[in-house]
């Protein structure tokens, strides 16, 4: 198999870095961009997931995703087909109950 010289320009304290890296797994950089590029080729592609880091959802993003989430828990309660009556009828006995109990937001002085 004939071979090629590969020249990469890279910063030298990455170089510095990888290397003592490598040397404590006991090989050298040549080897480990020689194990790098083969893995290239069995995986067609890159060897490792490349991803970008997580951002920080916007507050539409989490807006969003508090109601796809109580939609999925409505429906798993059975409760995702109630019309805006039954709901409010709902809501209605539960203050009702708790104003009878004395356990109600006015009972605590809210």
């Amino acid at each position: 198999m004939v071979s090629s010289v590969l020249q990469v320009r890279v910063e030298e304290g990455l170089r510095a870095q990888a290397t003592a890296i490598y040397e404590e797994l006991g090989i050298d950089l040549q080897t480990a961009v020689r194990i790098f590029l083969k893995r290239s080729v069995m995986e067609n592609g890159l060897p490792f997931d490349m991803t970008l880091p997580k951002k920080e959802a916007s507050d539409e993003e989490s807006g969003l995703r508090a109601v796809q989430n109580m939609r999925a828990l409505s429906e798993k309660a059975g409760l995702s087909d109630m019309s805006l009556d039954e709901i409010n009828a709902e809501i209605a006995a539960v203050r009702a109950e708790r104003r009878a109990l004395g356990t109600g937001r006015a009972a605590l002085g809210a």
